[in-house]
């Protein structure tokens, strides 16, 4: 059998033909919301952009499902093609797609079942509930499609496709940018446009992603294939669980997050659906940065866990400190922007309402003053679960989010109101790299020591 590129190629053009597919999968997945919210800030009004901001939770749970059957399953896959067990490889592939139907169906029947329930609980004022109804009643139809294109994108990733994986994700979001405007402002159907551009974006964007399936690379895949082991949901299920609690995380977060906004806000001269609108709009953009973190570290993944497999810890250790690297490249310009291009970044979704844009200025300077070292904390996270250590990812994942963030905002909103809940952020972001710091030097000094025990 030929040897696997993963094995033997230079590292640093591995990940630039896996991570940056991924990175445009990530931006172009982000892209998905953030159009959404441009458009619907143009046409509707803050009301609109506060709806999104309020339903983007269901999203982040369905994210959530989707990252811990895909990354779980991706790094599983890349550890046994790396291990040359195929059979295994297949079993795994299989049992993705299986897991993933049931997920979508159940996540689908239960959101319907509780959408006002839920809408209320992810900080829903009165003013903002109508809006929110309308567009998650109909975005809720496009979950199966979502959570298939996401758990197949991963897998393509760990089949050697980034290209592919990519393509996927561009394609529906090309289709979302094109019909937003043309259902909005056209046909003026308002935050109902929206969610539809969407959805019709996602079939499309999943039809693409299964269509791989038939062509997998590495394996053959058969009908025989496509069941459900328990063994392999709940081993896939722990390698990707720090993926998926790192998204629960940032639902809990939001939660809290739009609920400590929406309360404290009404004693300030914003009121209630400033601060939760302008939060939206800024937990957006941050998500373009993240989304290219994610993608260094997705792209990261499949070469550390073959060569993790194959026990060439030197690579091991070289592709994680170059995707360490580049992230604080790429953190340093975003965080260039946030910090120093403000109202230019704001500007994009409209001025609107000037204490609206007065708001959102300022939570965007003092939230997201230290972004700069986020990466660390998600590509360590990522590393760990890709190696098949998913307690180290899981605790990872748990760090800023909620162990510190979620406290801080409770603790600091009680305390110093909005003002409190704005400061919470950096300071759980500097408490969560230190951390992150101090589980990969430990880990760079074990790999170097497997290292001169494989050459002995």
């Amino acid at each position: 059998m030929k040897e696997n590129i993963l094995g033997y190629e230079k590292e640093s053009k591995l990940l630039a033909k896996f991570a940056i597919p991924s990175i445009i999968s990530m931006v172009v997945s982000s892209l998905y919301n953030i159009v959404d919210q441009i458009f619907i800030g143009k046409g509707v009004g803050y009301l609109g952009n506060a709806a999104t901001n309020v339903a983007f939770p269901l999203t982040t749970i369905c994210l959530a499902i989707c990252l811990m059957i895909g990354i779980g399953t991706a790094s599983r896959f890349s550890l046994n093609i790396g291990a040359k067990k195929m059979d295994k490889a297949r079993e795994v592939a299989g049992n993705a797609i299986y897991l993933t139907i049931l997920a979508s169906i159940l996540y689908f029947v239960l959101v319907q079942a509780f959408l006002p329930k839920l809408l209320v609980a992810f900080g829903a004022t009165e003013n903002v509930m109508s809006y929110a109804m309308v567009y998650t009643r109909i975005t809720t139809f496009g979950v199966p499609f979502l959570m298939a294109c996401n758990v197949c994108s991963n897998l393509i990733r760990a089949d050697g496709s980034p290209k592919y994986s990519m393509m996927c994700m561009v394609i529906g979001a090309i289709i979302n940018t094109i019909l937003d405007p043309i259902f909005i402002f056209i046909f003026h159907m308002g935050v109902a446009g929206a969610a539809w551009a969407t959805i019709i974006g996602q079939i499309i964007s999943s039809f693409v992603a299964i269509r791989y399936l038939f062509h997998f690379k590495n394996i053959t895949l058969t009908k025989q294939d496509i069941h459900l082991s328990l063994p392999v949901t709940l081993n896939v299920c722990a390698i990707g669980m720090s993926a998926g609690i790192n998204q629960l995380a940032i639902l809990l977060v939001q939660i809290v997050l739009n609920n400590s906004l929406t309360y404290y806000g009404q004693f300030s001269a914003y009121g209630s659906d400033i601060p939760l609108a302008a939060c939206g709009i800024v937990m957006k953009v941050n998500s373009i940065l993240l989304a290219f973190i994610i993608g260094i570290s997705q792209g990261m993944q499949p070469i550390a866990g073959f060569n993790y497999g194959a026990k060439k810890y030197d690579r091991v250790r070289n592709i994680l400190i170059l995707s360490l690297g580049i992230n604080l490249i790429i953190s340093l310009i975003g965080w260039y922007l946030f910090m120093f291009q403000t109202s230019s970044v704001l500007s994009i979704f409209g001025t609107q309402d000037g204490l609206y844009f007065e708001f959102a200025t300022k939570f965007m300077k003092i939230f997201l003053s230290l972004c700069l070292v986020n990466g660390f904390q998600i590509i360590s996270s990522g590393f760990f679960s890709s190696i098949g250590k998913p307690v180290k990812g899981m605790i990872l994942s748990l760090t800023r989010q909620v162990i510190f963030l979620i406290p801080l905002l409770l603790l600091l909103g009680y305390k110093f109101g909005l003002e409190g809940i704005m400061y919470s952020a950096p300071i759980s972001d500097g408490v969560a790299f230190i951390i992150s710091l101090l589980f990969l030097i430990k880990e760079s000094i074990h790999l170097t020591k497997l290292s001169k025990n494989a050459t002995l």
